[in-house]
């Protein structure tokens, strides 16, 4: 049973979220839906996949974040011919005392950006998912637990096919919420080009909250309250993807968990003490929509696994 987080504890995340979020609108304008997403995955302890066109600003995105918190951020450019050693770490013999060390591959940060992830192999890919599931890998039969915070931002892009491979099923399931940028409108595109005149703003983008911050945040995430009924109800939402017609594979438990942690995290930002309906489903497409596998008959009739939980969400009642 979740107690209600004191009022102060429930402000102080508030407001460390606003300040975040703020910081990180000066660099990534129009997005601010997206920066909302981005950050109650990161603090409800999951991770993100965005599938966008080129120069929409996922990079940046997770620059910014980065640059926000003062975390130690890494990219992993994600190539065909990319070893999972290339992203774990090998170990190198030393010859002067004959002896293995083992030296630490780009996953061994707060904040990885796994860029156009699915141009790697799946053996490649699968090097993240106990990194992804566990905060750990595995290295010449020993565990290395990875730092705290430990949040991967993943991209894809969404038109281009040739010479990538489909992310598995327990890959997808690995990301917490999945979702795309889009396109600003006219005139934040302009403020953009007259911002970057001189220089890039995110060079300009210092640190605004603390490690404390952080860990202060996600513990009032987790002390948000979520009633019996809406635990059902988020539990409702994911057994009907797994009964709708169109789908093959519908969400796991995982997806129910990650919903009921997304829903707590956006509650918390809008200032409230307990998880309301309209945050369920806020979160229940990007967190749901990518661990749908579509029947290929619906898939080619147009219907996408969106469409889906957006039905799902129509045809159940809401807890009142």
């Amino acid at each position: 049973m979740h107690l209600p987080p004191p009022p102060t504890q429930c402000i102080a995340g508030q407001e460390i979220y606003q300040r975040l979020a703020k910081n990180i609108e000066t660099v990534v304008k129009g997005q601010e839906p997206a920066i909302r997403k981005l950050l109650a995955a990161f603090f409800s302890g999951g991770h993100v996949l965005l599938e966008d066109y080129p120069g929409t600003g996922k990079t940046t995105l997770a620059k910014a974040l980065a640059l926000s918190i003062d975390l130690e951020f890494k990219r992993i450019q994600f190539t065909p011919d990319l070893l999972p050693s290339d992203i774990l770490g090998v170990s190198i013999l030393n010859p002067r005392d004959q002896s293995f060390h083992f030296h630490e591959g780009p996953i061994f940060a707060n904040l990885v950006l796994a860029d156009e992830i699915n141009r790697a192999s799946p053996r490649t890919q699968s090097a993240l998912l106990e990194a992804m599931a566990e905060a750990q890998v595995s290295v010449d039969g020993k565990q290395k637990k990875l730092q705290d915070p430990f949040f991967v931002i993943a991209t894809q892009n969404p038109i281009d096919s040739q010479g990538t491979y489909p992310l598995p099923e327990a890959q997808m399931d690995r990301f917490a919420m999945q979702f795309s940028l889009g396109y600003i409108s006219s005139e934040e595109e302009v403020q953009i080009l007259s911002n970057q005149i001189l220089q890039h703003p995110i060079e300009q983008l210092k640190s605004c909250i603390s490690l404390e911050d952080i860990f202060t945040l996600k513990q009032a995430v987790k002390q948000i309250g979520i009633s019996p009924d809406l635990k059902r109800y988020v539990v409702s939402i994911v057994h009907a993807t797994r009964q709708a017609e169109e789908v093959q594979l519908g969400a796991s438990p995982r997806g129910s968990i990650a919903l009921m942690k997304t829903a707590q995290a956006l509650a918390l930002f809008d200032g409230s003490k307990f998880v309301r309906p309209k945050h369920i489903q806020e979160g229940a497409i990007p967190v749901l929509a990518h661990r749908l596998v579509m029947d290929p008959q619906a898939r080619f009739a147009g219907k996408t696994s969106a469409n889906v939980v957006m039905d799902v969400l129509k045809r159940l009642s809401v807890p009142t």
